[in-house]
């Protein structure tokens, strides 16, 4: 992206507000070539803010990419003031707001971003954009919850036994994710991403954060770097998976982790093996089997496509929030607050009410 199209942060206390201020829009929208431009807007209300609290939203991506530009990103916070950090690497937006002790503390974020349905052509042997190796190297770390040694690296191994290339070892571990693993609707949000934990108890089941972060633990400890991209589903699938999808213009509960991996033949390389497991459970009339053929057409959509009814805030894990003095987020797609009496629990409306909405603006 240019210098001059970045976000721009200003806040003012005394006021209590604070907005992001971009180009126009309209210089900023991709044109044609199936480009939609949706506004998603987060409102969040502390109900029992006791004390100094603050509150944190993930913004969308702060980087162009082949599937999504950030046009604008706006935030508003009533009673207090608020800021916008941006990462590098993890491409990580942070909005933080704090609020003195007598407000009652709410945050509005509103961003406009472009979406184009993601396909890498696999029979395609064009060279790849150039990536640098700082990125790559970056993407081949271990994390907190996801390591690249011992049984991780152990079961990578195994599952690509024979593979030689890049994209072989990519697709056998993507098939051996979908073929190990389930979708456990029990698990509160997104998941924990624990893949040690989920490879030595023998336990599968997980959810996007948990079945897409063993994706990337395994391609990394077999040197293939790959990262998590966290985000939020904001459309109807017009692919007709009604479980890959919004039924309304309510986003509140759409979060959902994907994953990209890097290989030589192509580049960067969209995948998403917990969606495959998401349509087996869920799609109507439910339970379906992996050979099932609605489950095998998502099988092999979703091993180089994503269709983008879909909004990427960040590839970021561990992540310090500022001004959090508590441990860092496994991963950061949901509002999170904080009070005197410590972290709000993102997952209990009694206590911290927000909603996301979203509209198709073209």
């Amino acid at each position: 992206m240019n210098r001059r199209n970045f976000l721009r942060t200003q806040s003012a206390i005394c006021a209590g507000w604070a907005i992001t201020k971009a180009v126009p829009v309209l210089a900023n929208t991709p044109s044609g070539g199936g480009w939609r431009t949706f506004e998603v807007t987060t409102s969040v209300d502390l109900r029992k803010p006791g004390g100094v609290s603050h509150i944190w939203l993930p913004a969308p991506l702060i980087r162009d990419t082949p599937y999504q530009h950030t046009i604008s990103t706006r935030f508003t916070a009533r009673g207090g003031s608020a800021r916008l950090s941006k990462g590098n690497q993890d491409v990580l937006g942070i909005v933080t707001a704090a609020y003195p002790a007598t407000a009652k503390p709410a945050l509005t974020l509103t961003s406009r971003v472009s979406l184009k349905d993601y396909t890498v052509d696999l029979s395609s042997r064009a060279m790849a954009p150039p990536v640098s190796q700082t990125e790559l190297d970056y993407f081949l770390q271990p994390s907190r919850y996801v390591p690249t040694d011992g049984i991780v690296k152990q079961t990578a191994l195994k599952a690509t036994a024979g593979a030689t290339t890049d994209i072989d070892k990519a697709r056998a571990i993507y098939e051996w994710v979908v073929e190990n693993t389930f979708r456990d609707p029990k698990i509160r949000g997104c998941g924990r991403g624990d893949i040690r934990f989920m490879l030595e108890s023998g336990d599968m089941g997980g959810k996007c954060a948990d079945l897409n972060a063993l994706y990337v633990g395994l391609a990394r400890s077999v040197g293939l770097p790959a990262r998590h991209v966290y985000g939020l589903r904001i459309a109807k699938s017009a692919l007709g998976y009604k479980s890959l999808g919004l039924a309304t213009d309510i986003a509140t509960r759409g979060q959902h982790c994907r994953a990209e991996v890097y290989v030589r033949e192509h580049g960067w390389l969209p995948v998403d093996p917990a969606d495959v497991r998401k349509v087996a459970l869920e799609e109507p009339p439910g339970s379906r089997p992996l050979n099932d053929e609605v489950v095998s057409r998502a099988r092999g959509h979703l091993f180089g496509s994503w269709e983008m009814n879909w909004m990427a805030y960040n590839y970021a894990h561990d992540v310090e929030l500022p001004g959090y003095a508590g441990s860092p987020l496994v991963y950061f797609m949901y509002p999170q607050a904080e009070t005197s009496e410590g972290r709000v629990d993102p997952f209990d409306p009694d206590n911290f009410k927000y909603e996301i909405t979203v509209k198709e603006i073209t």
